[in-house]
């Protein structure tokens, strides 16, 4: 398996940013649940969880920024036979599953009021405390921190934490196993692991 993407398959690189934005996209939503479905206002557990939330959350950011890099300096395959219709359904689904996988980190973060303690082993200032807040929020847009945090907040909590990301994250699921067990193109395989056989080593 090559580092970088050929016309048929994607590389190591693509596949690996592919499979840890998803794991900890899943973690950062566990954390977050198991926090309001399993524990109490702000006592330890609660607070271990939201720390862990937001790290989980960061990191995704992080690594989202790394496959955008990737992407833009390294091509993905080919799309497969299909209709124009379903080209511009699957482009629509990736551009809207960046656009909330990009958006979720950044308005986790600034919409919080407290800073990261990332994995406990450093601190990350809350966005209120930055320089940038104070130039762009206090200086230029004139408000406070409070009326800042509340349309952020409604998109990270009430559009992203609803119903909506994981309708979309289905319906990339669903399209992927479409394309597998009905199209029975390289879609789906294309974006796993390379397992080489006995075969292959000898």
């Amino acid at each position: 398996m090559t580092l970088r993407n050929t016309t048929v398959s994607y590389g190591s690189i693509a596949k690996i940013l592919h499979w840890v934005i998803a794991l900890l996209f899943l973690a950062a939503y566990c954390a977050v649940y198991y926090r309001h479905w399993f524990t109490e206002p702000k006592t330890p557990p609660n607070m271990t969880a939201l720390h862990l939330h937001l790290s989980f959350g960061i990191s995704v950011g992080v690594f989202v920024l790394l496959r955008v890099i990737w992407r833009l300096s390294n091509p993905a395959p080919e799309e497969p036979p299909g209709t124009h219709l379903e080209h511009l359904a699957a482009k629509t689904g990736h551009m809207l599953l960046y656009f909330f996988m990009i958006m979720m980190p950044v308005t986790g973060y600034i919409g919080t009021g407290l800073g990261a303690e990332f994995f406990y082993l450093f601190h990350i200032p809350k966005f209120e405390e930055t320089a940038l807040f104070q130039w762009l929020v206090v200086d230029t847009i004139g408000i406070t921190f409070k009326e800042f945090e509340k349309p952020v907040d409604f998109f990270h909590k009430d559009i992203g934490g609803a119903l909506l990301v994981w309708i979309l994250i289905l319906i990339h699921i669903g399209a992927a196993l479409f394309h597998h067990y009905y199209k029975r193109d390289n879609v789906f395989t294309r974006m796993l692991p390379t397992i080489k056989s006995k075969k292959d080593t000898e």
